[in-house]
């Protein structure tokens, strides 16, 4: 018996025979966004074509470095090209199929770029998993793009996987990439051994996957962390990589490895498209050399990597450069004259008056910025970028003041990654700049003052979500062009400011629409004490607020703890309290903090375009959100379903029938 699968309505029925615009089948084609001219006429390549070319162009150049011990290794192009091969090969003796996953879960390194273009060269799907998934979290993802092979980088990741492992029928072999192997199991290999499976196997066969592989075929798939529901696999084509990284490298003026050469930093989640984008695909693509940082680098590790790097472009998510200036300032709390001035100026100083104070001194100016750079180990890097969850005017406008410009870049897993990114010669702050070249923008159904859905067309959009008609369904129109669910608005010179997010919009009782990000850090300036905040208010009669204080995290477990950050100390001495601990704080304890974000608080409310964005009722936390705690993503977004589940109780208490206060005047103290 034929089923004959049913296609959904939206979606235009494309021609028999001739591939659509999108699929939900892992094995499909799809047609190119191709254009007429420019960039989005470019032919396409696959990822072996364009790493071929990078070899030829690039062969010598060193394209991965890393240390073991105190030794720096290194790849150059053509050996990091032959070692992918090798491992293309031992994939395919371990009985990778066509279109079957292998899924990598472990910190950045060497082995994981390896695995990743190995298993693309094979003819598999690349599968980046998170590190920070729970067990049945990694079961999902190995299930969904029926993974043959996992590679792992340790003890702690292989558990989880042994844990599931009888749940994953497609599931043939595992192998770990660092650490000694503590136990010996059949389907087990350690990357030497893992390596030496494809060393002797001959060229033929795998040249012959090669060959047949197209562009508009999926290559990679990037899951993504869905607020709500199972993720999606979000399916990348041959051509959505070695086409964006094109479009990217040209956009941001990267040179060529021939002039000089591009360096960068690898350390944010390889699981995560700007990663991947950056670190592998763009930098590949200008012939750049690929530093790996400490598995540490986020409890702190990183600084010391950049400053033995000295990376010329630097990615960092805001939550990176939010820990960069959180530690400065705390520096500048207990340190020397020069850097007490750039504390002081960043603290007390308004943008304006601090750099036309600076300017009459260029030369102080000049040696102040130059140490600064240099203690941050940003002293090559020209090209300094912000991207994948919202930063804030105040951290934005701290490292201007430093003469370092963070360039903002938005997009998402569905258009791999970039979709617009800010550059030396189109700069504004909170703009995310103008669309990659060969890339278009819309804004749907825009409201009178021009905020509209954000739309983006070009060969960065993707295939199609892994399996998963109805979503794909829902992100793609019927003509092709992918819906962000982010709000926004062009201002008259084309730069795109990003207004809010369809989903997070707070519709109050009253049928108020309001977008939570804008008015959570404009509280966050006013109370620098203030590590999150989470706006309270869907279906309510007034807003509320939950707040966590900046504490010190936990070198090993990252989690949050109790004792404050140095410069949260120093806030509540200059308020004349001697608070040291979170405790102390939580739940309204301290009268003098208590008032300070009250009055702070008053002012956010002042600005307030109606009473029904005033805030009415707040709370501070007993520890501050955290990826292990569960608040916040991988990349630091706040996942509000998660804390309004989590804090529940804290919730109901603001909406209990009291006295509701109408006016900012009459502030009920909070609980």
């Amino acid at each position: 018996l034929q089923m004959k699968s049913q296609r959904p309505n939206s979606l235009s029925v494309q021609a028999a025979g001739e591939p659509g615009l999108w699929t939900s089948q892992g094995e499909a084609d799809v047609k190119l966004r191709m254009g007429d001219s420019g960039l989005a006429a470019e032919t396409p390549l696959t990822v072996n074509q364009m790493f071929t070319s990078a070899v030829e162009r690039y062969g010598n150049y060193t394209a991965l470095s890393w240390k073991e011990g105190e030794q720096q290794k290194s790849l150059n192009y053509s050996e990091y090209y032959q070692t992918c091969r090798t491992a293309a090969k031992s994939f395919l003796k371990l009985g990778l199929q066509r279109y079957h996953g292998v899924g990598i879960l472990g910190f950045n390194s060497s082995e994981w770029f390896i695995a990743d273009i190995g298993a693309i060269l094979a003819g598999g799907f690349a599968v980046g998993i998170y590190t920070t998934n729970s067990p049945e979290a990694c079961q999902y993802v190995a299930d969904n793009c029926k993974a043959n092979i996992i590679v792992v980088e340790n003890q702690k990741q292989l558990q989880k996987i042994l844990q599931v492992e009888d749940k994953l029928p497609h599931l043939k072999a595992i192998i770990q990439y660092k650490d000694a192997l503590k136990e010996k199991r059949s389907n087990l290999y350690t990357w030497a051994e893992f390596m030496e499976l494809g060393r002797d196997e001959p060229d033929e066969p795998l040249d012959a996957i090669i060959s047949s592989q197209k562009p508009n075929q999926c290559c990679t798939l990037i899951y993504t962390s869905g607020t709500t529901g199972q993720p999606k696999g979000v399916m990348l084509s041959h051509d959505n990589l070695t086409w964006t990284a094109l479009s990217t490298s040209r956009h941001v003026h990267l040179t060529d490895a021939t002039q000089a050469q591009e360096l960068v930093v690898s350390y944010l989640p390889l699981s995560h498209i700007a990663a991947q984008m950056v670190d592998i695909w763009v930098t590949m693509k200008v012939g750049g050399a690929t530093y790996f940082a400490q598995p540490d680098a986020l409890k702190g590790s990183l600084v010391n990597t950049l400053k033995e790097v000295r990376p010329t472009a630097f990615m960092g998510v805001p939550r990176v450069w939010e820990k960069m200036q959180e530690k400065m300032k705390s520096i500048g709390a207990k340190s020397s004259t020069v850097r007490r001035k750039v504390a002081a100026w960043a603290k007390d100083v308004g943008l304006q008056t601090n750099l036309t104070k600076i300017n009459h001194q260029p030369h102080a100016k000049k040696l102040v910025f130059k140490k600064v750079r240099k203690a941050l180990g940003l002293d090559r890097c020209t090209k300094c970028y912000t991207g994948a969850a919202p930063i804030t005017k105040d951290t934005l406008e701290f490292f201007l003041s430093l003469d370092i410009p963070l360039y903002e870049l938005y997009g998402m897993s569905e258009s791999t990654g970039p979709h617009t990114i800010s550059h030396p010669e189109a700069f504004k702050l909170t703009s995310c700049g103008k669309e990659l070249p060969g890339c278009k923008t819309k804004l749907h159904n825009p409201d009178e003052e021009g905020n509209g859905e954000i739309c983006f067309w070009g060969r960065h959009v993707f295939m199609g979500y892994l399996n998963m008609p109805d979503k794909t369904d829902e992100a793609l129109d019927a003509e092709g062009w992918l819906h962000s669910g982010d709000l926004g608005k062009h201002d008259e010179n084309g730069f795109l400011f990003i207004t809010g997010r369809i989903k997070e919009l707070i519709i109050t009782a009253g049928g108020e629409n309001i977008p939570p990000v804008p008015i959570e850090d404009a509280v966050k300036e006013a109370v620098p004490l203030i590590s999150n905040a989470m706006l309270i208010g869907d279906k309510r009669k007034f807003l509320s607020m939950l707040l966590t204080i900046k504490c010190q995290v936990n070198a090993e477990s990252a989690d949050p703890e109790d004792e404050l950050m140095p410069e949260a100390v120093e806030f509540c001495r200059k308020l004349g309290s001697n608070a040291t601990r979170v405790s102390e704080i939580a739940g309204g304890r301290e009268r003098a903090i208590n008032a300070a974000i009250q009055e702070g608080i008053n002012r956010v409310n002042e600005k307030a375009t109606s009473n029904a964005q005033r805030i009415q009722k707040w709370i501070v936390l007993d520890r501050d959100f955290s990826v292990t705690g569960g608040e916040l993503g991988p990349t630091m977004k706040l996942k509000r379903p998660v804390v309004m589940k989590m804090y529940k109780e804290q919730i109901e208490n603001f909406y209990k029938e009291l006295a509701t206060p109408t006016t900012p005047d009459n502030p009920l103290p909070p609980k």
